[in-house]
């Protein structure tokens, strides 16, 4: 589609479709299947299994199909069959939070509910003519994907390499998680985000996205990734949320001197590297622990992250390097495909077979 050899049956734009499938169908997939897993444990419920997950994710394919044939049809139908996989997993999410008096995790829920609502605006704009790939629709998404993040991720980085470096005897461990400064790292970065999301090109914007890059910098260093080297596991989380403050830092330099790295550049630092990466660091490890293996990187796991850093960092020098992008965006695309079929490849026969009994 990027070279005009393709050309799909979609309302959107091809960048707006690219930009709405990843968004929208990749971390709406992946952001349901944590949840679907997650929650269970967190409020002592059996899962959802049987026919209302295949339900599920029939709707999600559904939401797939009218976004890439969608130039002939009707943009409430497609908007309405895209719409329904959000919110019926929301509504999924919520009785189960509910029933089983799950307060704390109410957060996740509503970030849930606003990714959906990022995704109706994004449909409103495509349908009234506007370049949806660069409005308020992908902000939204977007910000409230590296929300998930910081929310999801400060939960579970530190506690995962705390674990392991009990286990190897380590005497200098993370700061526990949701600490006072965490808290005020998430609280600044809301505010960032928000004030992004409405004026994306406001001094104050890029002002702020620069001061919580900084602070998230100091909250990851306080996890001690540098000691996590001899465990890719482990280290690839840290690497992951390093994309998130890399990714704030250049939007916000990108806000205040147009140009410095171009801004299709630094939103993939945040697209490809922090939910990319992180999304599969996550998928990785709970495909080893429900599948019964032992929580360790092998070599096609390093090959996998390895393909998805390239990917990003290759994306980023096209924007920075507009004059060798021809090659650089396809080499970025084929990097990319090759980290999630590596994934497929590696990791989806264990998740077809029964659990291994250890």
């Amino acid at each position: 589609m990027l070279t005009g050899y393709l050309a799909l049956p979609t309302a959107f734009d091809p960048v707006s479709w690219h930009a709405h499938e990843f968004l929208y169908g990749y971390l709406g997939a992946v952001a349901a299947g944590f949840l679907l897993t997650a929650v269970p444990n967190w409020t002592g419920r059996l899962p959802i299994v049987g026919w209302r997950l295949g339900g599920l994710a029939a709707l999600w394919l559904a939401g797939r199909l009218m976004a890439a044939v969608s130039g002939g049809l009707p943009v409430w139908l497609v908007a309405a069959i895209d719409l329904a996989f959000p919110l019926v997993l929301a509504l999924a999410i919520g009785r189960e939070i509910i029933a089983g008096r799950n307060w704390r995790n109410l957060i996740v829920l509503a970030m849930l509910t606003v990714l959906a609502l990022g995704n109706a605006v994004f449909h409103w704009e495509a349908a009234n003519g506007y370049h949806a790939a660069q409005g308020a629709g992908l902000r939204i998404g977007l910000g409230t994907g590296i929300m998930m993040i910081a929310v999801i991720g400060g939960r579970i980085i530190p506690s995962f390499t705390r674990n392991w470096m009990v286990r190897r005897g380590e005497a200098f461990l993370p700061v526990p998680p949701m600490q006072r400064f965490d808290r005020l790292a998430l609280i600044a970065l809301l505010a960032a985000l928000l004030v992004w999301v409405i004026r994306p090109e406001a001094i104050a914007s890029g002002i702020a996205l620069l001061v919580v890059g900084g602070m998230h910098l100091v909250r990851l260093a306080r996890w001690r990734g540098h000691r996590t080297f001899a465990e890719p596991l482990v280290l690839v989380l840290h690497v992951s949320y390093l994309f998130l403050p890399l990714g704030a830092l250049a939007i916000g330099a990108e806000i205040l001197l147009p140009g410095t790295f171009g801004q299709a550049a630094s939103l993939h630092l945040w697209t490809s590297g922090a939910i990319g990466m992180m999304t599969l660091a996550v998928m990785t490890r709970a495909t080893l622990g429900h599948t019964g293996q032992a929580l360790t990187a092998g070599s096609t796991t390093v090959a996998i992250y390895v393909s998805i850093a390239l990917a990003t960092l290759v994306r980023v020098c096209a924007g920075y390097w507009p004059e060798a992008a021809s090659w650089l965006h396809p080499l970025a695309g084929l990097a990319f495909v090759l980290a999630f079929m590596g994934f497929a490849l590696a990791y989806g026969p264990a998740l077809l077979r029964p659990r291994r009994r250890n």
